[in-house]
């Protein structure tokens, strides 16, 4: 019923398949019984075979319920399958809508592989469950129900013979599925559920530590390494091999019996015929019947293991379900209403009273900061590495709210200003700015999808990317990642600056934007960021101290207070810790390797 409620308006086709399947079993079990109709005349006239007159009208009837009973499935089959498609998509549309609504730090906490894994994997895993599974598991349902009300009416004891595999079958089914081997967690879930759970996670795990081993191929490779050396993905697979294997183990004695006991109803029937043959007063009657319970014993492998299938499937399904209502459970970014709405009344930043920590962290990454970035100036934040500067930059543009304290701009709490807005009025520069694999015109037209082509050229220009440009000849119709086309570091750094100066937003935030680049590409990256921040009001984070000695003011933020602030050469006669911070700075820059054909250390 869980997943039932993505299916929307087609809940309905899921339904009628299901009637439909448990109107094939009905239909299948009545082909079945004028089978043996036949069989029942034949005998009776053995060997004169003409005088079995309403034998040809049986078999007329048994192929034509054989002809409308596939049909009927196939019906069912088409309904299921519709619904089964719509509701797989739908379950995607909702994990995708939702995931835009999330907070954009919630992807720090989430690796992409994990949640590539869900969305894609496990609304797959519904796919096969609504469309297969749930209409076979209704149909086998159906047909012991019926399958018991046949056989009692021809020879209860023979019946009841019939009933012992079936009961067994059905037992070692309970062991495997249920909560016979183990049963039930912590969290109350069946022993079948807590596997599922378990299973499923030990194959995030994998998918995880495969992308970041993927990631990690070059170290790996430059540093003569194996997959074995990369821990994470060994020991995941690893985990995951002990896992399923001592599972295997586990359910190998069951297993072995229900399929013993399921392909057995003919071994039980035989004896159990040749003791009832003695005392049957009719012998004629008695075959014919024993011949009834022969035919209908074909069903019960068919029956049970559609049972055991459409259980397995039926308890992924909802370990998937429960995936996808994880993702769907994330807090929403709060938005404002559009009556509520207040409009920002100028550029300005400011945190009042700041306080944030990250989700399942006890200690707070931000405390109590209270900062302020006049509109139009350049405010730099600086620290040691982990002291919280990025973590005050995201929350400008609410990648995560504030705990408690407020963040401003233009004088109103960021989350009264429409998102759509907000994002407008904020451009971002990160230190590891990724690119699709477009074209760099359209890596560029990003930040605005209804700029002309000139305006992508100006912003290329204005970012320095003229020789990015020339070396290509597609120009900027050149796809990133394609036909060995790669930008260096800072090369991607130079189109993510122009995609931030053809947004125009008047307030930026530059997180390391020269971290990856050479002396050349730094040099480049220094004029498109002077073209990028003019006349705009700019937050700067920033290792490299020589890039933030003209800011107009300068945070010193450690173990996420704010421990400084001034102009440079304030914070310089201080003696605090930017001081040091400056002092270290001129020392490493003046480094020189020492050597043969070296100079000295200066």
């Amino acid at each position: 019923m869980r997943l039932l409620d993505f299916a929307g308006k087609h809940k309905r086709l899921t339904v009628l398949g299901c009637v439909l399947s448990a109107v094939n079993a009905l239909l299948s079990i009545a082909m079945l019984v004028c089978v043996w109709f036949v069989v029942r005349d034949l005998v009776a006239v053995a060997p004169d075979w003409a005088a079995a007159q309403n034998a040809p009208m049986y078999g007329a009837w048994a192929f034509a319920f054989a002809i409308i009973a596939l049909a009927v499935y196939f019906a069912a089959l088409m309904c299921t399958h519709l619904a089964a498609f719509r509701t797989a998509r739908n379950m995607r549309k909702a994990a995708l809508d939702h995931l835009a609504k999330v907070p954009l730090g919630f992807y720090s906490t989430r690796s992409t592989g994990e949640l590539r894994r869900i969305i894609e994997g496990s609304t797959g895993l519904t796919e096969g469950v609504l469309a297969h599974r749930i209409p076979d598991f209704v149909g086998a349902l159906v047909t012991p129900i019926a399958f018991l009300v046949v056989m009692f009416v021809f020879d209860w004891v023979m019946g009841l013979v019939c009933l012992i595999p079936i009961i067994v079958s059905a037992f070692c089914m309970f062991l495997m599925m249920g909560g016979g081997l183990g049963g039930k967690d912590g969290d109350g879930n069946s022993n079948a559920m807590a596997f599922m759970m378990n299973y499923q996670n030990a194959l995030d795990r994998m998918n995880k530590a495969a992308v970041e081993y993927v990631r990690g191929i070059p170290v790996v490779k430059v540093f003569q390494q194996t997959v074995q050396s990369f821990r994470a993905f060994q020991e995941s697979i690893i985990a995951y091999r002990d896992f399923a294997t001592a599972y295997v183990k586990l359910c190998k004695a069951p297993q072995v019996a229900q399929l013993v006991a399921i392909n057995s109803t003919f071994f039980v029937l035989v004896p159990a015929g040749i003791l009832l043959a003695a005392s049957a007063g009719d012998f004629g009657a008695f075959l014919t019947n024993f011949l009834f319970y022969v035919i209908f014993s074909a069903l019960t492998t068919t029956m049970m293991s559609k049972i055991m299938y459409a259980s397995q499937a039926v308890t992924e399904a909802q370990d998937a379900v429960t995936r996808i209502e994880g993702i769907l459970s994330a807090p929403l970014m709060e938005e404002v209403s559009a009556a509520e709405a207040k409009r920002p009344a100028d550029d300005s930043i400011e945190f009042d009273q700041v306080t944030f920590c990250y989700p399942g962290n006890d200690a707070c990454a931000l405390s109590d900061v209270t900062l302020k970035v006049p509109s139009g100036a350049t405010v730099a934040l600086v620290g040691p590495s982990g002291g919280g500067k990025t973590t005050a930059a995201s929350l400008v543009p609410r990648f995560w709210d504030a705990d408690s304290g407020t963040v401003r701009v233009g004088g109103v709490d960021v989350r009264d200003i429409p998102q759509a807005e907000l994002m407008e009025r904020v451009a971002f520069v990160f230190q590891n700015d990724r690119l699709f694999k477009q074209s760099l015109a359209d890596n560029i037209r990003a930040a605005r999808p209804s700029a002309t082509r000139a305006e992508v050229e100006a912003a290329a220009h204005a970012a320095q990317c003229d020789d990015i440009i020339a070396k290509f000849p597609e120009g900027l119709d050149t796809v990133v990642g394609t036909k060995g086309t790669y930008l260096s570091g800072g090369e991607r750094q130079r189109i993510a600056l122009a995609r931030a100066i053809l947004k125009d937003a008047p307030v930026v935030v530059l997180d390391e934007a020269t971290a990856f680049a050479d002396p050349e590409n730094e040099a480049l990256i220094q004029r498109a960021l002077a073209k990028l921040t003019e006349g705009k009001t700019v937050l700067m984070i920033a290792h490299r101290l020589s890039t933030v000695t003209g800011a107009d003011r300068i945070y010193v933020i450690d173990g996420g207070r704010l421990v400084e602030e001034g102009s440079h050469a304030e914070l310089v006669a201080a003696g605090g810790l930017y001081a040091r911070m400056w002092a270290d700075y001129q020392t490493s820059a003046s480094w020189r390797i020492e050597g043969k054909g070296a100079d000295h250390v200066a």
